[in-house]
């Protein structure tokens, strides 16, 4: 009944444009979006479009009011990709409504959205801090030394690494199975288990026999843990990566442990991605081309990965033509 009358104010162009958005959300956007893709379009929607644009009729909305609507963000200061969000969730909801009530202009093309968009650089760990970061770690706390190592050797997202269960584990292989992500905010248990970032996001990857030994040593040190807590440790979750009773570890508590492990090992603060860039940065140290970092990783697209490997690639030319160089001497020699 909701879809009809939903066609039914589409037929007599009659319908807010913010009304329109909550139903383009309803009717077309749920249950065909991953959960955190439509808390995004959602959280687009209710903090920037509905407050500006309120009462006005979709037919009424043209490309100079747009324009203004745009101008008011860059005004307020919000960054370039959360204006690119914000025009993404907008442009996208006008062209189902083009479909649906032959509007003869998009108000939304040719929108400019000026300003510099934020260069801050790639960053991760220098190989050569990595020893001491993950001293640092293993002195703070053993769970977010296997964690950190994970996730510098894998290139894992920290909500991939948080939702890993030893049933994604093949030991005789050597691989990790990535198919899901923990959902931080999740208020039971059934909706913990969330998909993955992007459809790229899924993925099997092989591991090192060093990981792949820690992993057999974690999986004594959790039977010790099950022992301890008995019926109060949460088997039913049977994560990897968990708190001493088999818990997910809260993000707070990822962030915070971070953090001081930095300043533990003297280097300057990064956000905790950076150990996927880490991971990253030492393939394509190792000669590793680029398809090949962007499917372990799972990047959606080889732009991503391109943009890593642009950060880095003046420190592997300099690596490479030392190599040159010395080769070339022992040759003229």
């Amino acid at each position: 009944m909701r879809v009809e009358g939903f066609h039914l104010c589409i037929s007599r162009s009659i319908i807010k444009s913010t009304k329109f958005l909550e139903l383009w959300l309803t009717d077309y956007k749920e249950g065909t979006v991953r959960k955190n893709t439509l808390t995004s379009l959602q959280y687009s929607i209710n903090n920037h479009i509905l407050p500006y644009f309120k009462n006005i009729l979709l037919k009424e909305l043209k490309p100079i009011m747009y324009q203004e609507f745009i101008n008011v963000l860059i005004t307020n200061g919000y960054s370039h990709r959360t204006i690119e969000i914000v025009h993404s969730t907008m442009n996208n909801s006008i062209k189902k409504a083009v479909t649906l009530y032959k509007i003869e202009k998009k108000p939304c093309v040719g929108v400019s959205i000026k300003g510099k968009k934020k260069q801050n650089g790639i960053k991760y760990i220098e190989s050569s801090d990595i020893p001491k970061f993950l001293q640092a770690a293993y002195q703070y706390d053993y769970i977010y030394w296997i964690m950190s190592k994970l996730l510098i050797e894998t290139g894992m997202r920290k909500g991939e690494a948080a939702a890993l269960q030893w049933s994604d584990v093949d030991f005789k292989n050597k691989t990790l199975s990535i198919s899901k992500t923990l959902d931080f905010t999740a208020k039971d248990s059934e909706e913990l288990m969330g998909d993955p970032k992007t459809f790229d996001s899924t993925r099997t990857i092989r591991i090192s026999q060093d990981l792949i030994n820690n992993l057999k040593d974690h999986v004594k040190y959790q039977n010790q843990n099950k022992l301890g807590f008995m019926e109060l440790y949460h088997h039913d979750l049977n994560l990897v990566l968990s708190r001493k009773d088999g818990n997910f570890m809260p993000k707070s508590s990822l962030f915070n442990a971070f953090s001081r492990i930095l300043k533990r090992a003297s280097i300057p603060s990064l956000p905790i991605h950076s150990l996927g860039h880490t991971s990253a940065d030492m393939l394509l140290e190792s000669g590793a081309n680029m398809e090949y970092v962007q499917e372990r990783l799972g990047h959606g697209s080889i732009q991503i990965t391109s943009d890593v490997y642009a950060h880095i690639s003046k420190k592997i030319e300099e690596t490479n033509m030392n190599k040159f160089e010395e080769h070339l001497k022992n040759v003229l020699e």
